[in-house]
């Protein structure tokens, strides 16, 4: 009879998977910016972005409104591996008086309650961090401050609602005298997850089901579009008791949920709550039984004055008569209390009754609760996951069936997750101490970080310094007397025309771990175009490292290889020969190395004419000839490529495994060079700048560490701060200091971070790519043995960003002071150039080329610069060169 009765109350599974859904539709309404202020779950950011990993330490105080008693806490944080805590509490009463009063008396009474407690145990000497835990729904727009929206739980204290709590405490405090630093504001629920999560670092969720109802979860900040910022996480106060305030549970209300709702404080809010907190059970519970007894189905029909006084059954009557053993006597004797009279049916009905009402508490909270999980499970692309979800709150502590009735249903609800139930020990108070433990940590480290990262924040006026240093050199390196003892070497390249010609022409590329061999056709004219074929081989390390005749058979073997593969063993092709290495040219087919960079140390080759050893190599193999017309560095073929399809490109630059430009001087300016008619292209091989200890200033200890490492200490200084081939090891320098200082990795430092060469640059681009969850960051981490928490992603994400930032930075101030002096050249007010850009940290990287462009613009304010990417510049551009000098070569034996 019973059950028919209240067949509205019982929810199947599949009601319970609508109600998850709904929920989670909620969800993403609370947490988007444009749907936020018409959703019914406001889904409040807490700004409490991490979870306790152990190394907090110290005292700490904490302060608990929300509940029948205001708390005080000392809270003692131990850093022993232990993850303990010691908790000294001391209870206060919250009068009525207080809590139906005005503002300044209930921050006055906190504050009178808190230095009480601080005379007790001694401590109005220390400054000690204090934790606020304020449990009703407050918007928050930084850690220690929040704005209350609405008060909840029969607290109505005038003249606070839509004002800062915080700001409120401090001048309370200040009044009082009580020498404490306010950290946090913390809602209760959080602080149940960060009690949690001290003691397991899987607690991501917190929930509270008392006398209110309430869940928290670590969300991911890109979902959270009310916060900037879309790294990491943070924790959100769902504030979920509000669910259905806007209709979405209307099909779910029974007659006596909305008889209860019109005679609470609150009518038409905090609709969910009512459904499932214990605040309201007891009362709903008081209804079923008066209507029952009214329509004859309990107690002959009487209804005693207990029954129509509001409040009469409480959350304790239900719990005690749901006992398993003694259920049944205590029903009779507190139906007997209440002047009712029970027969032994009566007493099974209502024991009926209550199990039917807390039944569905228990149901609708794991509905919700199920949600959130999901949501978890899916923002970490998942299929199962392992979590923790901490708990407190009356109903759950003392109710003797509702724990298990909750967790049996979340895991029907939801079998992909393994969800363990942590009880909360020492609660919201314990919990807000430790988010303000966290907070002190992390304000610790950030400061920390900050130091150590702060060298590699360039200022504009340190970037000036740095053009105008690089323009002086440049000039040193074109003057005949100061060219000897110049770092920026200006090599002439014998480049000087412009690209034309056509025919078939063999380009080598050689300036990494890749060698490669093409063939381009060329067609001039109106209907021109290049057309390439390529094969690329690699050059073992050994052979980078062991004599130059190995190095140059290997290159003269790729060659017989590409030329079977293409079938054109028999024809004497011109080639270009693209040499990314610094070379004093005493012609365009004459090239003296004058040293190795980017990893290469082949012996007897510097000070030689790489090109006499190519054709030694070919002689020495004796299968083919070729004709060498020209050898190329990368840079100009970078910059002819682009000349071809834009006559204004009059600069290369090449940002990849290293760094160099290119650019046309007027001959005038090269000392070094006979004649003063037309322009010459000239290689600067800036890596070196910086040799002689103009930029030593900006160099850090990280960067000396990386330098003497290197197979070249104190060459290429400028190279080592800006290209690809150092970064990944600039940053691996910075993640070792950071976790030998305990500030990444738990100060642990796995066994391949500490191989040199391990973090590649690439790993920049893919870190500072990473928009999903820094979770290409973890993949990469785990590679390297760290196990890394969301915090740490964060910090290795920014460390990846100062240096790349400073690398394109430095690489802006370097070009600009070649586009001043290109437009010094020209003697014009405003100078429209292309530069033509070629390298992987150029192309692959997501915001070198931004950074450097906006460099530029701010360097040098008068130059209106293109930027053109170069495609295949080293391999075309050695080609069209070829074309180039091909023609001028005929031209003059005509």
């Amino acid at each position: 009879q019973v059950d028919r009765y209240l067949y509205h109350l019982r929810l199947s599974d599949d009601v319970l998977l609508d109600v998850m859904a709904r929920f989670q539709a909620e969800m993403v309404k609370g947490l988007g910016r444009d749907t936020n202020p018409t959703a019914a779950v406001k889904m409040l950011p807490s700004f409490v972005r991490s979870l306790p990993d152990g190394s907090e330490k110290g005292d700490f105080l904490a302060v608990d409104l929300g509940g029948s008693q205001f708390r005080a806490h000392q809270v003692k944080v131990f850093a022993d591996g232990k993850q303990s805590s010691q908790l000294e509490s001391k209870f206060y009463p919250t009068p009525k008086e207080v809590t139906q009063g005005s503002g300044a008396e209930l921050f006055d009474y906190i504050a009178d309650c808190l230095s009480d407690f601080m005379e007790t145990k001694n401590l109005k000497h220390k400054k000690l961090p204090l934790g606020f835990t304020f449990s009703f729904p407050c918007k928050q727009t930084k850690l220690e401050e929040g704005v209350l929206l609405a008060w909840t739980k029969h607290f109505r204290v005038r003249g606070v609602q839509d004002t800062d709590v915080v700001s409120s405490l401090r001048k309370a405090l200040q009044k009082h005298k009580a020498n404490v630093d306010v950290l946090a504001l913390v809602n209760d629920t959080v602080g149940t997850m960060m009690t949690c999560g001290y003691d397991d670092q899987r607690c991501e969720v917190g929930l509270i089901i008392g006398t209110g109802t309430n869940a928290c979860y670590m969300e991911e900040m890109r979902h959270i579009s009310l916060v900037e910022g879309d790294e990491g996480r943070m924790c959100i106060n769902t504030e979920w008791g509000a669910f259905g305030d806007d209709g979405a549970l209307e099909d779910l209300r029974t007659e006596f949920d909305r008889e209860l709702d019109l005679g609470s404080l609150n009518p038409g809010k905090q609709l969910f709550e009512k459904m499932i907190s214990s605040l309201y059970l007891g009362e709903l519970v008081r209804l079923i039984l008066l209507k029952m007894t009214k329509e004859g189905l309990l107690f002959n029909g009487k209804v005693s004055t207990a029954l129509l006084t509001k409040g009469k059954i409480e959350m304790k009557h239900m719990s005690a008569m749901e006992k398993d053993k003694e259920g049944l006597s205590n029903t009779k004797e507190i139906l007997t209390d209440l002047n009712l009279f029970p027969s032994e049916e009566d007493c099974v009905a209502v024991q009926h009754v209550c199990t039917i009402v807390s039944f569905r508490s228990a149901n609708l909270c794991a509905a919700a609760l199920a949600a959130i999980l999901t949501r978890l499970r899916e923002n970490k692309k998942l299929l199962r996951m392992r979590t923790t979800v901490g708990i407190d709150g009356g109903l759950y502590k003392t109710h003797p069936k509702y724990a298990k009735r909750l967790h049996k249903a979340v895991r029907r609800l939801v079998p992909t997750c393994d969800v363990r139930f942590l009880l909360s020990a020492g609660g919201s108070g314990r919990g807000a101490a430790v988010v303000t433990a966290v907070a002190h940590r992390l304000a610790a480290r950030r400061r920390r970080i900050d130091a150590a990262l702060a060298p590699f924040l360039l200022p504009l006026a340190v970037l000036r310094e740095v053009k105008d240093r690089m323009r002086a050199e440049l000039e040193y390196g074109l003057k005949r007397e100061t060219q000897a003892k110049a770092t920026v070497k200006m090599l002439p390249t014998y480049v000087c025309g412009t690209p034309d010609g056509t025919g078939k022409f063999l380009a080598l590329d050689l300036g990494g771990t890749n060698f490669r061999v093409l063939l381009v056709k060329i067609k001039s004219g109106r209907r021109r175009s290049v057309q390439m074929y390529n094969k690329i081989f690699a050059i073992p390390l050994e052979i980078m490292q062991g004599t130059g005749e190995e190095l140059f058979d290997h290159i003269v073997q790729c060659i017989a290889d590409f030329l079977e593969y293409m079938g054109i063993k028999g024809a004497r092709l011109p080639l270009g020969f693209t040499f990314s290495f610094p070379c004093r040219q005493a012609s365009i087919d004459k090239g003296t190395l004058v040293g190795w960079t980017k990893g290469f140390k082949a012996t007897d080759c510097e000070g030689e004419d790489v090109v006499d050893m190519l054709r030694e190599a070919i002689r020495r193999r004796n299968e083919f000839d070729l004709d060498i017309v020209a050898v190329v560095n990368d840079t100009v073929g970078t910059m002819m490529t682009c000349g071809y399809e834009d006559p204004n490109c009059e600069i290369g630059l090449i940002a990849g495994t290293g760094s160099n430009v290119c650019y046309m001087e007027d001959m005038k300016n090269i000392e070094i060079l006979e004649g003063n008619e037309g322009k010459m292209c000239i290689n600067t091989e800036w890596g070196a700048f910086g040799d002689n200890g103009c930029i030593d200033h900006i160099r850090t200890k990280y960067d000396r560490e990386v330098d003497e490492g290197s197979l070249n200490p104190g060459k290429q200084r400028y190279e080592k701060m800006t290209s690809g081939m150092y970064l990944g090891e600039i940053v691996r320098q910075i993640l070792i200091d950071l976790t030998k200082q305990g500030l990444l990795f738990r100060g642990q430092i796995s066994e391949s971070l500490r191989k040199r060469g391990i973090f590649e640059t690439k790993f920049l681009s893919q870190i500072e790519s990473d928009r999903l969850a820094l979770l290409q960051v973890r993949r990469i981490l785990q590679q390297l043995g760290l196990d890394s928490t969301c915090d740490d992603s964060i910090i290795v994400k920014e460390v990846c960003g100062v240096v790349s930032t400073r690398a394109a930075r430095l690489c802006g101030a370097g070009l600009a002071a070649v586009l001043e002096k290109k437009r010094e050249n020209q003697g014009v007010e405003r100078l429209q150039i292309t530069v033509g850009a070629d390298g992987t940290l150029y192309k692959l990287h997501p915001h070198f080329s931004r950074v450097l462009q906006e460099t530029v613009k701010e360097l040098a304010p008068q130059c209106d610069v293109t930027f053109m990417l170069s495609e295949d510049g080293s391999g075309k551009g050695a080609a069209l060169i070829t074309a180039v000098a091909k023609r001028l070569h005929n031209v003059g034996q005509k």
